[in-house]
């Protein structure tokens, strides 16, 4: 399977699927360097068939958007009709009450990530990362010390060693700051290599503490002459101890969500192929986390393992996802597993409450699980990193 796109331009976008409170903001064109994409008669023409289709059921819609062709459009509207074309005939066959759960299953896959993914490569690649990850973690647990035991157990006595964590003060929140800024300065480097020249907006970012209770981390979008941030829920900072960070980083600020987030802004997909791509913002902020392990970040034992412990995070519960809706499993069942795996749930998701998610929203926990997956085999081909990375972002969400 190949991961396709529209011609290249220049480096942008993604969509916001997010898990907090996200404050969004818009960045003007002025401040990217690229052009935008043009606006024609043929990307007006295909536009007002998409806001048409969009009112319509699967079946009426793909006979609105028939005839429409995308000779000379735009990339990012030739992407949009093809994510259109290609959600609503997935929609069109989910429509049949006859199918089994693993057929449904796959089939809701194929809707929001790509038209021939196969039910088994999913399984088969969240799997092996599992099985992966728990031998790396094993390698970094024995490296500190941590007495034998389940991966999860010893994940437990890691997140209470006091060696690594915060005082629950003032001080000890501020001191979690530095630590991410910090982080966050040691990432930039990295980042001309990796994607080229950015847009100054995506990289005039910083790290803030949250300073409401009651309410949970979120991102603040950069605009031209405004700093994004990302704005870190450190209430309960016994449960974030600082090898637990530096991977949050990576995901929610460079080269995450805030290269992703604002380039979407520029591209402006259109709603039918931000619905049919809906796990690829997460998927490309988990791979972000990924792509700085591969470059050195994590060097220690502990942040070592304070990157595995997300990466499990986002396995486990894709495989809980199958775990449900293929297998039919109980959800306690399901939960001894995460225990065994995981130990210690993420911060804002406890196992019993992302359980109960992922029971209402079938395949998009193993969607963004695994759209990183994909994402990693292709950019590593030798050579691709980069042109990869364009390929992803330069229009928008895709489709894989």
């Amino acid at each position: 399977m190949t991961i396709s796109a529209a011609p290249r331009s220049s480096i942008a976008q993604d969509a916001p699927v997010t898990r907090r409170q996200t404050i969004a903001g818009v960045v003007a064109l002025a401040a990217c360097p690229a052009a935008a994409r043009a606006t024609n008669a043929s990307d007006a023409t295909i536009k007002q068939a998409l806001d048409a289709a969009m009112t319509l059921d699967p079946q009426a819609a793909l006979a609105r958007l028939a005839g429409v062709s995308d000779e000379g459009a735009s990339p990012g509207i030739r992407l949009d009709l093809a994510a259109a074309r290609a959600g609503l005939t997935i929609d069109r066959q989910l429509a049949n009450p006859a199918l089994q759960p693993a057929e449904r299953f796959e089939w809701q896959m194929r809707r929001i990530t790509g038209d021939t993914v196969q039910l088994a490569e999913i399984r088969r690649d969240l799997e092996a990362r599992r099985a992966m990850l728990a031998a790396q973690a094993d390698a970094a647990f024995d490296a500190l010390g941590v007495p034998a035991g389940t991966t999860g157990a010893r994940f437990e006595w890691l997140w209470r060693d006091p060696r690594f964590l915060y005082p629950d003060e003032a001080a000890g929140r501020d001191a979690a700051v530095v630590g991410m800024r910090a982080t966050l300065a040691a990432i930039r480097p990295k980042l001309p290599g990796l994607f080229g020249t950015l847009p100054p907006a995506c990289l005039d970012v910083d790290v803030r503490a949250l300073d409401a209770a009651g309410k949970g981390g979120y991102r603040i979008l950069p605009a031209p002459r405004a700093r994004g941030a990302y704005v870190v829920d450190l209430q309960r900072i016994a449960r974030r101890p600082r090898f637990s960070l530096p991977s949050v980083v990576a995901h929610e600020l460079l080269p995450g969500h805030m290269i992703q987030m604002p380039l979407e802004a520029r591209a402006a997909p259109h709603p039918l192929r931000k619905r049919y791509t809906a796990p690829f913002a997460e998927g490309w902020a988990t791979y972000a986390e990924m792509l700085m392990a591969d470059c050195g970040l994590f060097a220690s034992a502990a942040d070592r393992l304070g990157h595995i412990h997300w990466m499990l995070f986002r396995t486990c519960r894709g495989l809980a996802d199958l775990a449900l809706h293929v297998d039919g499993r109980a959800p306690d069942a399901v939960l001894g597993d995460l225990a065994q795996w995981q130990g210690e749930p993420a911060y804002f998701a406890s196992f019993g409450n992302d359980l109960a998610t992922i029971a209402r929203t079938p395949a998009v926990r193993a969607a963004e699980g695994w759209v990183p997956l994909r994402i990693e085999q292709e950019a590593r081909r030798p050579g691709q990193r980069r042109r990869v990375h364009h390929k992803l972002l330069d229009h928008g969400p895709i489709r894989l």
